[in-house]
């Protein structure tokens, strides 16, 4: 049997590779990010904000939507996949009503500020900038706004190994189960 494991966090919280990590660690594995899909909109994207106009949820909403349906194309040709993206607050709430089957793994990884703040200096692409913000905004949202759903890692003093290795052997309580008609 397939299943779909959902990684979500703030930015440089270590999803990207924490997903490729849990894919490898399957024989027939996919990452679908959700990063790669917002990139498909090449004019008219509106991005996120602290005060998010009813567009960017509109957008945001579709950059779910198009992840999870390009992984319910994959779930039905018996891959298991890792869909990663910032599902944050009230949203991570719907997630339950978007994914293509009935039931699916959720895992928040929720590493402390300090480690927010060297895993984004260490990177590739930086997430917080000046014309973007800080990231205590995105830890207030993820910390008092963001349902207490699936299994909550502090990957703090984790290497993505280690945290895939722990998501693998708590996967049960990440299990959340939708409607049993569903995939």
């Amino acid at each position: 049997m397939t299943r779909l494991i959902v990684v979500t966090g703030i930015p440089a919280s270590g999803k990207s590779t924490v997903a490729a990590a849990l894919a490898r660690r399957s024989a027939r594995g996919v990452v679908v990010d959700g990063d790669t899909i917002r990139a498909m909109v090449v004019s008219g994207y509106v991005d996120m904000t602290r005060e998010p106009s009813e567009e960017a949820l509109r957008q945001l909403r579709l950059r779910y939507q198009a992840s999870l349906a390009v992984a319910g194309v994959y779930l039905q040709a018996g891959f298991d996949v890792v869909f990663n993206d910032n599902i944050l607050g009230p949203m991570l709430g719907e997630l339950p009503g978007l994914v293509p089957c009935a039931r699916f793994h959720l895992v928040v990884l929720s590493p402390g500020p300090e480690t927010i703040r060297h895993r984004d200096r260490e990177r590739a692409k930086t997430a917080y900038t000046a014309e973007n913000g800080s990231f205590d905004w995105l830890c207030n949202v993820l910390a008092k706004e963001t349902p207490r759903l699936g299994l909550w890692l502090d990957t703090s003093h984790q290497t993505p190994d280690e945290t895939a290795d722990v998501i693998i052997a708590k996967l049960d309580e990440s299990l959340i189960v939708t409607d049993a008609t569903r995939g």
